[in-house]
């Protein structure tokens, strides 16, 4: 089993920035891909970024490409999520999910640990 907590939603207005940090305990965190997804009310859960289990790929949705960045730090048991340029779309509950696989997965389903959300909140 592998925990995650996920820590870093707010309020901010349009163009401001967040950071988003996943704590993950139990199993070694080293051996998953990682990877932040978010849902909006009445929308579906999509794909935002994801990590390989080394750091060295990453991955993006193309409406956050050039805005948010991932990252991973294995000795801290901890990915974040560097948000900036936040737009009003971009409001949802945001997830952290763990994955066993190397590379970092665009279907939602096919990760085997999740977070329990943190809400992001964009005003215009």
């Amino acid at each position: 089993q592998v925990q995650l907590v996920e820590s870093g939603g707010g309020l901010v207005q349009a163009g401001g920035s967040l950071r988003l940090s996943c704590a993950a305990s139990g199993r070694t965190f080293s051996n998953y891909a990682m990877g932040w997804f978010r849902q909006a009310p009445g929308k579906e859960r999509e794909f935002v970024a994801g990590i390989s289990r080394s750091g060295r790929t990453t991955r993006y949705a193309d409406s956050v490409k050039g805005r948010f960045t991932i990252s991973r730090d294995n000795a801290k048991n901890t990915m974040y999520l560097q948000m900036n340029s936040l737009k009003p779309e971009d409001t949802a509950v945001h997830f952290c999910a763990a994955d066993r696989a190397v590379q970092p997965e665009f279907n939602p389903s096919v990760y085997d640990y999740w977070g329990q959300g943190t809400q992001v909140t964009v005003s215009s």
